[in-house]
């Protein structure tokens, strides 16, 4: 059995160093002082200037593209750069190392769907605990499968209390009046548990995917004419498949308005202009992939997660359940 730490240290990365700060204030303590950059070649390097000997180490990453001092970097260096810093603590003598992942990427190749697909997911669990990783915190699992690729404990926190606040204060006064959608079939059962949770009737966009980042929408099942909508992702890429189920549910399905809400806002290519050029009226987000920086979007909105991973964190620290977050 792992022993907690004496103290709580949060290191970060460069992919999300304003939820890391957001943590660190919730907690009431200090970001731990550390350098993350590359070389000149691209090489990542990871630079710890305080002690972390027998401390609960815990390092904020989210394996997200981001945007530092000018420098591009990619989910690859956002990964690299968590590996090595949790090598690094290790060889610290940290008492305990926790990847606190909020947007956990290499996670939608989680098994074979043809012959010769890897499956990326379990090859990260295994590069996190070869590492050096003590166990995993993160949120909203693209599959619920991959915490069985650990070996190590992972607490996979849901971001749907925090969504289902917000729209019950939202359509408290047309609550009659509004329903929960699911954008595609894959994602009935969390749209479903979201729609219970905020007492709502449940619709599905039934689609059929051509290729990636493409869909074409097909039939709604459910009425949803005249309904105020809420479309459940747990993340947007490229924004078409959000995109064009919204079209659907007002075109076809005759919906009064659309909002959208999903936990991870990857937001790659084309994704700002459709979401622009879209019916939605909102797309909320939670900041477990920051915002892109220079984006203007009105319609976007971001909530922090900083309270509920800092929940986590005391939970972990404390050794106390972490299952009242699930609530």
């Amino acid at each position: 059995m792992i022993a907690r730490g004496k103290d709580i240290k949060v290191f970060t990365g460069n992919s999300n160093p304003q939820l890391a700060r957001d943590i660190c204030r919730e907690l009431g303590v200090p970001l731990g002082n550390s350098e993350v950059g590359a070389f000149s070649d691209g090489e990542n390097y990871v630079s710890i200037y305080e002690s972390a000997r027998g401390s609960d180490v815990f390092v904020v990453q989210s394996t997200c593209s981001f945007e530092k001092e000018g420098r591009a970097g990619s989910v690859n260096d956002a990964l690299m750069e968590l590996l090595i810093m949790i090598d690094a603590l290790k060889r610290a003598s940290a008492g305990r190392i926790t990847a606190v992942i909020p947007y956990f990427g290499y996670a939608r190749q989680d098994r074979k769907t043809k012959p010769r697909d890897p499956i990326s997911a379990k090859l990260v669990a295994n590069l996190l605990t070869e590492a050096g990783a003590d166990r995993v915190l993160t949120m909203d699992l693209h599959a619920n499968q991959i915490q069985g690729f650990f070996d190590i404990p992972l607490d996979n926190l849901l971001g749907s209390p925090i969504f289902v606040e917000y729209f019950t204060n939202k359509y408290a006064s047309v609550h009659d009046d509004t329903m929960v959608v699911s954008p595609d079939v894959g994602s009935v059962a969390r749209a479903r548990v979201f729609a219970q949770k905020l007492n709502m009737p449940l619709a599905i966009v039934d689609k059929r995917r051509q290729k990636a980042n493409s869909s074409e929408v097909m039939n709604i099942i459910g009425d949803v004419r005249d309904k105020h909508v809420i479309l459940l992702d747990d993340m947007v890429d490229t924004g078409g498949s959000l995109c064009h189920a919204a079209r659907a549910l007002v075109e076809i399905g005759g919906a009064r308005d659309v909002s959208a809400c999903a936990t991870h806002g990857v937001l790659s290519g084309p994704a700002i202009r459709r979401i622009n050029e879209s019916v939605l009226d909102e797309l909320v987000f939670l900041n477990t992939v920051p915002p892109k920086p220079g984006v203007k979007c009105d319609k976007l909105k971001y909530i922090s997660v900083a309270h509920m991973f800092a929940e986590a964190i005391s939970h972990v620290y404390l050794e106390t359940s972490v299952s009242p977050l699930f609530l």
